[in-house]
């Protein structure tokens, strides 16, 4: 194990652990690690574990022990989280809530006071404009609003903003297990990171890392894109072998060549259409109201509806193309089409839903190369079903 997840798993243990308990844990490491965890915490927490060090320990314990160590960890609130600057016991009056806005030079940035208890847990939040109309002799325990909704700092990012989605709130407090208050997180660096998030989607679709911009390296951005390439050639070399396996009836049959990148165009474009809207759902919760089952179904109908139309479309294209053309089967030859259309959208549309979910369940990215998959599948039974069915009806 590297310095550094050795770090990022001991800032989740003392996260954990009261301060007594969490000097315990870092006695028994060395100097650079304690003191790249402390920095790592909110200076109130790091200065209550740092108070129950061993004092051997403790007086060795500068920043510059860190040595480079330092680290924040990845993909949770703890990595955007700041100080809380407004935090008093909530014993305080009114009034001197008021004296110390007006006494701090950071006053500005402060858009809550946070009230605490005797062992600096979060009793409450207190809103500027409550403040200003209350009574000046009056506690800030009177004036709070109790039990507010927090975040703890090993909460992941995904999951704070599906938490965070429906309040809208500017600030949101940060506290440990303990409820102790640990710092603050700014509401625009949540939907700033959900931007991020969505922006990333249409690139990882394809192959690009979420980590990827327009800045990135030549040979870090063929590094990061190549493997994907060589997937999607394997995945089409299925989809050529399946035409293969019919090379007889495209050869006796050669209108429907013509027709294959028609068929492959429209329901991959109805696969894409599902996907979208499942990759939204599961990044902004929607699939907590709607469950997976319902969706497919609803799916499957909009790609059954959307198919029919465009297959009649279609069929009346490889009609009249049959006749110019001299082929004695115009008429299969169109049904052969408007029910190839029909079921290959349909099946599109039910794996634009169940390659991402599949993805999100074995613990891959719903998003990576989805449309590497989401293309070959429908290829596949597309392109298969409409050289099945010429088989079967065209003689």
């Amino acid at each position: 194990m590297d310095a550094q997840q050795r770090i990022i798993e001991l800032v989740r243990a003392v996260e954990a652990r009261g301060p007594l308990d969490a000097a315990a844990v870092l006695s028994r490491e060395s100097v650079e690690r304690v003191a790249a965890v402390l920095q790592a915490l909110p200076p109130m927490r790091a200065r209550d574990i740092a108070s129950h060090l061993p004092e051997s320990l403790r007086d060795r314990v500068t920043p510059a022990s860190a040595a480079g160590l330092r680290v924040a960890i990845p993909n949770t609130v703890g990595e955007l989280m700041e100080p809380a600057l407004g935090v008093l016991p909530d014993s305080v009056s009114v009034q001197d809530a008021i004296a110390f806005l007006r006494a701090s030079d950071q006053a500005r940035r402060i858009t809550y006071l946070y009230a605490v208890d005797a062992d600096e847990r979060l009793s409450g939040v207190v809103v500027i404009r409550d403040l200003l109309l209350s009574r000046p002799e009056q506690p800030l325990s009177e004036v709070m609003l109790a039990e507010p909704f927090s975040l703890t700092a090993a909460t992941e990012i995904g999951d704070a903003i599906d938490a965070a989605l429906h309040r809208h709130y500017p600030v949101y407090p940060v506290v440990d297990a303990a409820g102790r208050l640990q710092g603050v997180i700014r509401g625009w660096q949540l939907f700033e990171q959900q931007a991020v998030e969505i922006t990333a989607q249409s690139g990882r679709m394809v192959g690009i890392d979420g980590a990827e911009r327009v800045y990135t390296g030549f040979w870090e951005a063929l590094r990061r894109r190549h493997p994907w390439l060589q997937v999607n050639l394997l995945t089409a070399f299925m989809a050529a072998f399946v035409v293969g396996a019919f090379a007889d009836t495209i050869s006796r049959v050669v209108a429907l060549a013509a027709f294959l990148p028609v068929l492959a165009g429209q329901s991959g474009n109805t696969g894409s259409q599902a996907m979208a809207i499942t990759l939204r759902g599961l990044t902004l919760g929607d699939l907590e109201a709607l469950s997976i089952p319902a969706l497919v179904r609803k799916e499957a109908l909009l790609g059954a509806c959307n198919g029919a139309l465009v297959g009649l479309v279609a069929a009346a294209a490889m009609w009249a193309y049959a006749m110019m053309s001299g082929f004695p089967d115009a008429p299969q030859l169109a049904v052969v089409i408007w029910l190839a259309m029909v079921g290959s959208c349909v099946a599109s549309g039910i794996f634009g839903v169940l390659v991402p979910v599949t993805l999100r369940r074995i613990g891959a990215d719903p998003a990576t190369a989805s449309s590497i998959f989401l293309t070959t599948f429908t290829d596949i039974f597309g392109m298969g079903l409409m050289l099945l069915l010429a088989v079967w009806l065209v003689h």
